[in-house]
């Protein structure tokens, strides 16, 4: 039994999954792996770099941009085995085999879409993931180091926690609901992104020196992206065009709205202005937070977990800069990893049909798979940093982890990359 087939089993019990190639759910899934592609090259890229400073706005383009590169490479070359192989005795933690690919053959099936119609659907999740952790050390980490370390987490981190979520591990046993990567993308990019601003350290002058952002175009215009994107990466889970996608798109753009609101009505109370960077950073909080749910929670549940978001990430962010300081230089953590805990938590809530949500098991329990969600939740946090501490460690040992302060005044684009943003004369 393929990967894809036991998720789908796994994510709706009781229906039946034939492998026959079905040209609608191909044609959804060819789609949607297209838009997971968007958000990250140009969406996230573009609205990271203009929330940098401009002589810093190359560096993060690239850096993007050769991760998607290289995790593309290293899921070929044997990540999509250690994430949805079969790992025999090990499965419950880890896959094995299918290394560059050679277990999938034209004809090879994962439910209703040909295996590398999934394999690639996948490795856009793997894409984004590490992607996303850029903004926690943006502006001051070596690229070589940006590129060892991603390379290293993609097989340490992101693989593992991958496997055991939808490849059919321990979790996946264990009845643990994550739709669309709550813990698998959100928990752990937003781990990584604050143990690696702890372990670098602050950016130069944080927090007394202002750090503005130097183009709001730029990071409206890749806000946009994310958004449209985002319909791929939920509603392209259900991995058919069925009933489920429809509804996890319809939550997915409630959510990202509802979040936009809670955001910028938080913002303009506490700072009597709403700000654009309030209102789209307020959308990917509803997004990030609604992922985990997507497939299980109807419009209500869409909704409050959109405002619930907008309001909590909000706070969690002024918390970690003002209160703590750390420089999460681009609020990965309190918007990606706080609304990544909080969505896998609701989910266990606003799936029951009390609330408007999809369970199909008149005995379903609140509590029960609360504590479930909880497990998952904690298990990923402590893996993810505990291994990633450890690799930044050892990225610092063998190429160094972060520029000087000489390099880091002049900025990374012209120290490591020998070209300016903009070069107007």
């Amino acid at each position: 039994m393929s990967r894809a087939l036991l998720l789908l089993i796994t994510l709706f019990p009781g229906t039946v999954f034939a492998d026959e190639l079905n040209g609608g759910d191909t044609a959804w899934i060819l789609t949607s792996t297209a838009l997971v592609l968007f958000m990250t090259l140009p969406g996230l890229a573009l609205f990271y770099s203009g929330l940098v400073r401009a002589k810093n706005v190359l560096s993060v383009l690239m850096q993007c941009f050769a991760i998607a590169c290289l995790v593309s490479i290293m899921w070929m070359v044997g990540v999509y085995g250690l994430a949805f192989g079969d790992g025999g005795s090990l499965n419950q933690i880890i896959g094995l085999g299918n290394i560059m690919i050679s277990d999938i053959k034209l004809e090879s099936m994962s439910g209703t879409i040909p295996e590398m119609v999934f394999f690639m659907f996948q490795m856009t999740f793997a894409i984004i993931t590490p992607a996303l952790i850029v903004g926690g050390f943006a502006e001051r980490m070596k690229f070589s180091a940006v590129l060892l370390f991603s390379a290293l987490w993609l097989v340490l981190v992101y693989a593992p926690v991958c496997h055991w979520v939808w490849g059919g591990g321990w979790l996946s046993d264990l009845g643990f609901m994550d739709f669309a990567g709550g813990a698998v993308v959100h928990i752990n990019a937003g781990i990584a992104a604050i143990v690696a601003a702890i372990v670098l350290g602050n950016r130069k002058g944080f927090p007394t020196t202002a750090m503005a952002p130097h183009n709001m175009t730029l990071t409206v215009a890749g806000a946009a992206m994310l958004w449209v994107g985002w319909f791929g990466f939920n509603a392209g889970s259900a991995l058919a065009a069925n009933n489920s996608a429809g509804m996890a798109m319809a939550v997915t753009h409630i959510s990202a709205a509802a979040g936009s609101l809670a955001w910028m009505a938080c913002e303009w109370v506490k700072y009597n202005k709403p700000s654009v960077l309030g209102i789209v950073t307020g959308m990917v909080a509803g997004l990030g937070t609604i992922t985990p749910a997507s497939g299980f929670v109807g419009p209500l549940g869409g909704l409050a977990i959109g405002l619930i978001s907008g309001v909590v990430c909000f706070f969690a962010t002024q918390y970690v800069k003002r209160v703590l300081k750390i420089d999460d230089s681009l609020d990965v953590f309190p918007v990606h990893g706080v609304g990544g805990i909080l969505g896998t938590l609701l989910t266990a809530i606003f799936y029951a049909n009390s609330f408007g949500g999809l369970a199909t098991d008149e005995n379903y329990s609140i509590i029960s798979q609360l504590g479930v969600q909880a497990v998952g939740v904690v298990a990923t946090i402590v893996w993810c940093g505990v291994i990633t501490f450890i690799l930044l460690k050892l990225v610092e040992s063998l190429v160094g982890l972060r520029v000087n302060e000489d390099e880091e005044t002049e900025g990374l684009d012209l120290v490591l990359h020998n070209e300016r943003g903009y070069d107007i004369r």
